[in-house]
């Protein structure tokens, strides 16, 4: 049996519809639970475990605070899911945003707005669209590739005789640069003892400073 916290890893933003289909009616209120708090602590970045434990309780007086605690670990789990979850939870909380207006607009009996927020809906949910056929993995064909060295696959004319052009054209580079001889490395002779030898001035003047 799956733990409530790898149901909440795949279902969290799942609808209440669906959670009740997939699910027990304990485990769907579990999550549909954890899933209202988990949204809290993502409003309350700050809050400590007891103002969360407070909040749950306020929200759910008839649970115990044993299971607060637990179920605040489960949203800790989850918290550092949320960069990978991110399109998952803005396209829930939008769908929960529309929903909202469309029953606010309801009461009010604002067709217009009832409207634009059911468009709005279909729209982003795509109902106006089939579903998409996915190919199962197994039968999806792996594109074959051949090596080669012709450059017509790519559209390039190919040179005739192209060796042939490479081995006249190094050899008359090679006969323009004939006259090169190759040299071996010699030792040069700074006469290091000349050209750095101290100046008679600089000499007479270490002399004199010895006197003094």
């Amino acid at each position: 049996m799956r733990s409530a916290l790898e149901i909440c890893k795949t279902d969290l933003f799942k609808s209440d519809e669906e959670l009740r289909q997939l699910h027990s009616d304990v485990m769907a209120e579990k999550v549909m639970r954890i899933r209202a708090m988990y949204n809290w602590q993502l409003a309350n970045p700050d809050a400590k475990d007891r103002q969360f434990v407070d909040e749950y309780r306020t929200r759910y007086p008839e649970l115990s605070r044993s299971l607060a605690y637990n179920e605040l670990g489960i949203i800790k789990a989850l918290l550092p899911l949320v960069a990978s979850a991110s399109k998952d939870f803005h396209r829930w909380r939008f769908n929960e945003m529309i929903l909202e207006t469309y029953a606010m607009a309801k009461k009010r009996k604002d067709t217009k707005t009832m409207e634009k927020a059911a468009s709005s809906y279909a729209k982003f949910n795509r109902i106006d669209t089939e579903d998409e056929q996915s190919i199962p993995y197994e039968l999806i064909v792996v594109q074959p590739f051949t090596a080669t060295s012709d450059p017509s696959v790519l559209g390039i004319k190919p040179i005739p005789n192209l060796q042939k052009k490479i081995a006249d054209t190094i050899a008359k580079y090679r006969a323009d640069n004939i006259d090169i001889d190759d040299v071996e490395y010699e030792e040069i002779d700074l006469e290091e003892e000349e050209l750095f030898a101290p100046n008679k001035d600089d000499k007479e003047l270490e002399e004199e400073g010895g006197k003094r």
